[in-house]
């Protein structure tokens, strides 16, 4: 037996004898049937994983992205055919993203003070147990996401996925507590309950053992996690515009626009939701969007019918709607199709409700306006100060800085698809917890972690 069996004998000794401890061996590792019994086990795993070497992060996390790679296909299906939203091959894209993109403990970087009084070090360390709030729209992205960012900045994570996206959920963290387990000899680094339901998500954000909340999903669950008391990283909706000028190429800024909005059936959150374009490019750029699979609904009858199932009285977007695919909305709305359209595109007023309320659905509504500068006012207010995502075709770098400036979202996408804001087909890091109402912005390692000053006085400047 070599050093490295006897060291993962070792740990795997020390983490059944502490699971003994706090009685999770009555239930089977990762999943519990209570809120409190996963708690306790994700927190003593944190105990035992802030004892260890940093090595230890990048074994598990490397571990990670070679055990999983294999299981993107299998669990990109299951997604889409579990919440019914979506398609397996843009999951597959996702999923890809979210395992081989997301930053490990490289994005903890120290920061060092030195002078005649000393030395201070600004070190990045771990919360503890996090309360992870995962949504049904992106399931298996965002649990990956979050895994792989949470630990490498050295924490345990408590995970309460979506109802509607639970079985593969629970099946994606099963595999993952494993694969942690055969790298480190750690059990419940990442743990959840057999029955995710509000309630037991309720209970899990009132617990003293979470240290922090990190919420991807809608208004109201960020509104709750706010509402404890504790650190929130929150990720709320957006209604993502995409303004283009008559300096864009419609050639290029129309295959963007249907790759962007189209994808995934357009469930992304910083996808592309109505187009603003200058009156004299907007004939050429609807062109283009046809001949990249966008399927032009121009009947103001016909455009109704898409509005009325898109949109209820209430003035929400339908849910039964959200993620599905073009033919199932037209179908919805009694209308037909000459071809399989990507997308739906249709031409309506500044205040129609196709461009006021987010939709997640793959219906794109273009907005005509006289120049730039009225197309970057209405830009403001379809965004509705939500700071999330804006998008822009423009050759005039003056404008493209003034709109980013102006419009201050946390992704701001020049002349590209909405996806390329995730570092999919693009530069930088990916994630799918984008802390607008909170601040933070796209999330990484760092974000969960906290800053710590640690003095030494009188020594170590060498200058």
């Amino acid at each position: 037996m070599n050093s490295t069996e006897l060291e993962n004998m070792i740990r795997a000794i020390l983490a059944d004898n502490l699971n003994g401890a706090v009685g999770s061996k009555a239930t089977p590792n990762a999943i519990f049937h209570q809120v409190e019994d996963a708690i306790i086990a994700g927190y003593g795993a944190y105990r035992q994983y802030m004892a260890e070497a940093l090595a230890l992060r990048t074994k598990i996390i490397t571990a990670l992205r070679e055990e999983l790679a294999p299981l993107i296909s299998e669990m990109s299906e299951r997604a889409a055919d579990e919440t019914g939203m979506g398609n397996a091959l843009d999951k597959i894209a996702k999923n890809t993203a979210a395992l081989a993109n997301t930053p490990g403990i490289e994005d903890l970087t120290t920061r060092a003070l030195t002078g005649d009084g000393g030395m201070v070090l600004f070190e990045l360390s771990p919360f503890g147990l996090i309360g992870a709030i995962a949504p049904s729209t992106n399931p298996t992205e965002t649990i990956i996401n979050n895994t792989i960012s949470m630990l490498a900045a050295g924490n345990a994570v408590y995970f309460s996925p979506h109802p509607g996206a639970k079985n593969v959920s629970l099946w994606l963290i099963e595999k993952i507590e494993g694969i942690i387990y055969r790298a480190s000899g750690i059990h419940n680094l990442v743990t959840t309950v057999a029955n995710p339901t509000f309630d037991a998500t309720r209970e899990m954000m009132a617990h003293p053992r979470i240290a922090l909340l990190a919420v991807t999903g809608g208004p109201a669950i960020v509104d709750m996690a706010m509402k404890t008391g504790k650190k929130v990283i929150g990720a709320g909706p957006g209604n993502p515009p995409v303004l283009v000028d008559e300096t864009a190429c419609p050639i290029k800024a129309a295959k963007d626009i249907v790759d962007g909005a189209a994808f995934d059936h357009n469930v992304l959150c910083i996808a592309e939701k109505s187009v603003i374009v200058v009156d004299s490019i907007a004939d050429r750029l609807v062109d283009n969007m046809q001949k990249n699979g966008a399927l032009l609904v121009s009947s103001v009858a016909d455009v109704a019918k898409l509005r009325q199932v898109a949109i209820t009285e209430k003035g929400e977007a339908n849910k039964k709607l959200v993620g599905k695919s073009p033919a199932v909305i037209l179908q919805a709305a009694g209308l037909s199709a000459p071809f399989a359209p990507r997308l739906i595109i249709v031409e309506v007023g500044k205040d129609d409700p196709l461009v006021l309320v987010e939709q997640l659905m793959p219906v794109l509504p273009i907005v005509r306006v006289k120049d730039f500068d009225e197309g970057l006012a209405l830009a403001l207010v379809v965004e509705n100060d939500l700071h999330h995502t804006a998008i822009m075709h423009s050759q005039n770098v003056s404008r493209l800085n003034r709109a980013a400036k102006t419009m201050q979202t946390s992704i701001f996408v020049k002349n590209g698809p909405s996806y390329a804001g995730l570092g999919i087909g693009a530069e930088g890091f990916t994630t799918f917890t984008i802390a607008t109402p909170t601040g933070e912005g796209t999330t990484s390692p760092r974000t969960f972690a906290r800053k710590r000053r640690c003095v030494l006085t009188n020594g170590f400047s060498i200058r």
